[in-house]
Formats: structure tokens, C-alpha cells, sequence
């Protein structure tokens, strides 16, 4: 009688580390730009990083065809779009519907950052803290300094570092406008998102992590358990990828760790050409994994700036290998790149296109001026 044969699944694929490349840079918008709205995007790149005002217009700049920076800027102005800590406790742009769902589902690296606080705020109770900002912050937006003050009329022994972050981790505050319009400025001024929305979140609409881990491959993928937490901050989400593994695709990496996917989720030829992109100093794509070499060399890690001065981060053939900054001079903009590696006659041809391109859309400058040069000494 013959021996029973045990047919074995075959190995996940691997996929080198051009090939992530090229996936999350179709995924990211960044392979051709997309005739997408920007509040289209905005919700598909699951939000901008925006620790400063101008990233997030430069981001969809990248990204959308025909993208006029005022689209965003009137998405912020009629409250669609909001300004509000979320991932990983940092400043992000977001759409009105994540900014009442996505937000409270990834409040735990905000719960960290308060414990860090806890010398400061002996004898504090975060309840009453939480309802006293609430209804100071509610009744007109507020300078973190006036909000700092006021705190510090309830508890005037707590340091005051620790009870205005305090107030930032316990509720989900949104930076109002002017700040961060175009061409516009204004101060911090803080209020509740449920408050600057003028309603909350539909019960039925609350986002899970399922969906989350869904969406963020969508964005992001292929990638792991890892990847996702460090993008969300999040811990211990392991048994969300476990249950969701029957309806995802799984591969590995060069390094053989494993890598989830969606099944219907584009995955480039690992030829495809990609253009250079200029990328503002934050951006996601560079900032959306644990293991970034996807999108960033290993000879070029930590290179995007010098102590706590960041500069532009620029794609070229899909890497971050150069960097760029713009000076004014009069009525001309000059845009200045530094090459992280030799360049090709070919790509500096690319890149002084591109950069024309982005100079006339995202500056008011007469006359433009691109230059390859050196303006970052890593050897100091």
C-alpha cells in the first residue's frame, strides 16, 4: 500500500526590497499623480503628517494632478479637514469623519505620553482636569498659554509643562483656523474636535481596528505587524493581523519577516520607473513603517537634517536620495538640491523640471532658480 503523500503550502513569496518600494509608492500616490479631490486623498493616505503648516499642502502637491493649495486650505476652512494629534502622538491633518473616529482608536500612545507627565501632576485629578478644559477650551478656542493659565488657577502647584500636555492627551483638542490656511497664519488656538465639528461621531460609524489595518495597508502595504504599530503607535495587535489573515495575501521580506497584504492591492513591476517627487520635510511615506529602507537608504538613514533642523526629502528613482530647501531673494525662489548620491545627466534633468513644476504651484515667486549644490555638512 502506498505511503500517504502531505502536500505542504508553498513558502510566502519574497518581495525585495524595490519591489515594497514601488507598491507603497503606487499605494502612496507617488508612482503618477492622481486625479483624486484632495479630501480623496486625504481619507485614502489615512491623513498628512502636519507638525508644521505647509507639509500637508506639499504632500498633495506630490501626489494630485492639478492640486491648487487652496483646496486643502478650504477644506480646513470649512471645517472638513482638522489639525489634531492622532498617530503616534503626532500633529496630523485628517478629514472631519477620522478626526471623530480615527482619533480615539489610536489614543493609546497619547495615554504614554501622559504617564510621562505623572511627576508633574501629584495630587491632580485627570477627571476634573479633563471636564475643566472642556468647558474652557468650548466656550471660544484658546492660546495654549491661556489654557496654561487657567489650569494653573486650579492646581497652582502642578508644573504647568505637565498640565497643558496633560489636557492635550485626555482630550481629542484640533488646532482651529487661520492656522494652517495658505498663505495664512495665526497662533495655536485650541477647542474640542466634537465642538469645531458641531457634532459626533455616528455610533455606527466608529472605525475598529480591523478596518484600520485595512485601510492602512491600502496606504501602505505590503507591511507588518510591526510596520502597522509603528505607523499607529500603537502595541499588541498581533491577533488583529491573526484575524484577518484569511482574506489577506502574506509574503516576506529580504530579512524574512512577514508582510500582509491586501488581495486586490497594486503591486508594481519592481521596473517601474518613478519620478522624482519633492517631499516636505515630514511625510508619511517616509515616516509609515518600522523598517524604512523601503524608502530610505541605509546609507541615507537620519540624513534628512541636522540636529533639529529638517529639510526636504526628495525621491529620486523612488529613494530618498537627495534633499532640497527654497530661498528667496526678492521676487525670485531659489530651489537648492543636494544630491545624496551621484545623480545621472538624466535625473538632474527630471528633478529641474519637477522643480519648476512645484515652484510656479506652491510659491508666489516671479522668477525661479534651481541649483545642485551643498547646503548640509553631515561631517561638522
Amino acid at each position: 500500500m502506498a505511503a500517504k503523500t502531505h502536500r505542504t503550502a508553498a513558502p510566502p513569496a519574497v518581495l525585495s526590497t524595490r519591489a515594497l518600494n514601488r507598491a507603497t509608492l503606487d499605494r502612496q500616490l507617488l508612482l503618477r499623480r492622481s486625479p483624486m479631490s484632495a479630501k480623496d486623498a486625504v481619507t485614502h493616505l489615512v491623513g498628512l503628517q502636519a507638525q508644521n503648516t505647509k507639509p500637508p499642502y506639499f504632500q498633495l502637491y506630490a501626489r494630485l494632478a492639478d492640486f491648487d493649495p487652496e483646496e486643502l486650505s478650504a477644506l480646513m476652512e470649512s471645517r472638513e479637514a482638522v489639525r489634531t494629534v492622532s498617530l503616534r502622538s503626532t500633529l496630523h491633518t485628517h478629514t472631519a469623519d477620522d478626526a471623530l473616529t480615527l482619533v480615539p482608536l489610536v489614543r493609546a500612545p497619547r495615554d504614554r505620553e501622559l504617564r510621562s507627565f505623572r511627576r508633574g501632576l501629584e495630587g491632580v485629578d485627570l477627571d476634573r482636569l479633563a471636564a475643566v478644559t472642556e468647558e474652557f477650551v468650548e466656550e471660544r478656542p484658546r492660546p495654549l498659554g491661556e489654557l496654561r493659565e487657567e489650569l494653573l488657577t486650579h492646581w497652582p502647584d502642578a508644573d504647568p509643562l505637565a498640565l497643558s500636555s496633560a489636557a492635550r492627551c485626555l482630550l481629542p483638542l484640533v488646532q482651529v483656523t487661520p492656522r494652517g490656511l495658505w498663505g495664512r497664519s495665526g497662533q495655536v488656538a485650541l477647542t474640542t474636535v466634537e465642538h469645531w465639528l458641531g457634532r459626533f461621531a455616528e455610533p455606527a460609524s466608529a472605525l475598529t481596528l480591523d478596518a484600520t489595518v485595512r485601510r492602512y495597508l491600502g496606504a501602505f502595504g505590503p507591511a507588518s505587524v510591526m510596520d502597522f504599530q509603528s505607523w499607529a503607535g500603537l502595541t499588541r495587535t498581533k491577533e488583529v493581523f491573526e484575524r484577518l489573515r484569511p482574506g489577506l495575501l502574506t509574503f516576506r521580506d529580504e530579512r524574512g519577516v512577514e508582510l500582509f497584504d491586501l488581495p486586490d492591492a497594486p503591486r508594481p513591476d519592481p521596473d517601474t520607473p518613478a519620478p522624482p517627487r519633492f517631499l516636505p520635510e515630514f511625510d508619511n511615506v517616509l515616516l509609515g513603517h518600522a523598517d524604512r529602507t523601503r524608502a530610505i537608504p541605509e546609507a541615507n538613514k537620519g540624513r534628512n537634517g541636522k540636529g533639529k533642523q529638517t529639510y526636504g526629502s526628495m525621491l529620486v528613482d523612488g529613494f530618498l536620495d537627495a534633499l532640497w530647501r527654497v530661498d528667496r531673494e526678492g521676487g525670485t525662489a531659489i530651489l537648492t538640491v543636494q544630491a545624496l548620491r551621484k545623480t545621472t545627466r538624466a535625473e538632474r534633468t527630471e528633478i529641474t523640471e519637477e522643480a519648476a513644476r512645484m515652484l510656479t504651484v506652491m510659491t508666489d515667486a516671479t522668477d525661479h532658480d534651481v541649483r545642485f549644490g551643498t547646503f548640509l555638512d553631515f561631517d561638522d
